[in-house]
């Protein structure tokens, strides 16, 4: 665990700067996020330095956003302008929130690299109000082009905690065995394909 927490506090400085190259990707992603979270009450787990909750807060009525490395919320608070918008330092396996407490939940980015993504699931239904809305998008790097395949090797020297390599359908896949109905999914060209899921409880 420490190991992974390492490797984001390190490199909380230059996250904002590598994400940026897939600035079109997240772009349309925001476009996609906005209308989910319009007047509503927002939990985003591993939010990183913030760069999603700082571009969709003006919809949402309030977003918690954590994440489990206090640097990356550190360099999150830095420029943080909006009241609407709280950050902390959250372990997304057992969150201090009481069952039901949020409309939307978003975890972008964070099911591929932590161990036991079902576990955080389970958390995430827990917080997660009866017609609540999962957002989870993922870079699915499995199935990807020769280059997508290096840079993942690449990443992995560098320590890059990387978890579970899904291509897009396993992602899905994944998602419906451990309960949950995607009701919207998108593929996104980003440095790796973004695979944008949109889910909600399935029923029983």
């Amino acid at each position: 665990m420490s190991e992974r927490k390492n490797f984001w506090d390190r490199n909380a400085g230059r996250y904002d700067r590598f994400m940026r190259k897939d600035g079109a990707a997240y772009d349309e992603m925001y476009a996609l996020i906005q209308p989910i979270v319009r007047h509503k009450t927002v939990l985003e787990l591993a939010s990183g330095t913030g760069l999603i909750a700082k571009h969709i807060v003006n919809a949402a009525a309030h977003i918690e956003a954590t994440d489990a490395s206090a640097e990356m919320i550190l360099e999150a608070k830095r420029n943080n302008q909006s009241a609407k918008l709280h950050f902390s330092v959250q372990d997304m396996f057992r969150l201090p929130y009481a069952d039901k407490s949020f409309d939307v939940v978003i975890v972008s980015n964070a099911l591929h690299i932590v161990p036991q993504p079902e576990k955080a699931l389970d958390e995430i239904r827990r917080v997660l109000k009866d017609g609540g809305v999962l957002i989870a998008p993922t870079f699915t790097h499995a199935g990807n082009s020769f280059s997508g395949k290096v840079k993942a090797f690449f990443m992995k020297l560098a320590g890059f905690p990387l978890h579970s390599k899904w291509a897009s359908e396993e992602y899905l896949c994944f998602l419906r065995q451990n309960g949950w109905t995607v009701r919207k999914s998108t593929v996104l060209k980003a440095s790796f394909s973004l695979t944008y899921a949109e889910c909600v409880k399935s029923e029983g």
